[in-house]
């Protein structure tokens, strides 16, 4: 399946961007497995957001209609039997699209999320989405090209960013947003070059 949104990968911009007025929305699936075609979501957050700070939250467990993998559960701490009485994933992208409108979507790693996102949406008969986005795992590697690892909870812990339970979409998605700005904040400089 091919990436329907235009990944952003012109950082030094982004400042201009975000003092523009810019709304962003910071994104973040938990699924069955790491396949699109073959796995489902269980879990979407996303955390909308502006220069002047958080403008709204979204939030919603999914019932992918299929038992969860012991992995899945040891990694996320979301149960089958809290899936049960949570909403399919076609009651649930309506609201999330409608929540994320047109803002510039900001992930970790947002390939991932995003072709589960659109293949989900094929799944339920929806046109995919088509909003710009940003990958904070290719902007943390041009802000900090001598760091160890990129992953979403080594960046947080270095970066004294409380992760508050990693691997719940929520959370992770807060995260992401605050990642993402300390990312511009410590590439100030050389943005306004």
């Amino acid at each position: 399946m091919r990436l329907p949104n235009k990944l952003f990968r012109d950082y030094k911009k982004l400042l201009r961007l975000v003092n523009g007025g810019a709304v962003f929305a910071a994104i973040d699936t938990e699924t069955t497995g790491l396949t699109p075609d073959t796995c489902r979501i269980i879990e979407i957050g996303a955390v909308l957001f502006d220069k002047t700070g958080v403008l709204d939250t979204f939030a919603s467990l999914v019932n992918p209609g299929i038992a969860l993998p012991s992995f899945t559960k040891e990694l996320t701490h979301i149960t089958d039997d809290m899936l049960s009485f949570s909403p399919p994933v076609s009651s649930v992208l309506p609201a999330f699209i409608e929540f994320i409108g047109s803002a510039i979507l900001v992930a970790h790693n947002a390939p991932f999320d995003l072709l589960f996102i659109n293949k989900e949406l094929e799944r339920s008969g929806m046109p995919s989405m088509s909003n710009k986005a940003i990958d904070t795992l290719n902007l943390s590697r041009w802000a900090y090209p001598s760091a160890k690892h990129h992953s979403l909870q080594y960046l947080a812990a270095a970066m004294g960013i409380d992760a508050e339970n990693a691997h719940r979409a929520s959370d992770d998605a807060k995260t992401c947003r605050k990642i993402f700005l300390r990312c511009l904040k410590d590439t100030e400089s050389v943005q306004k070059k």
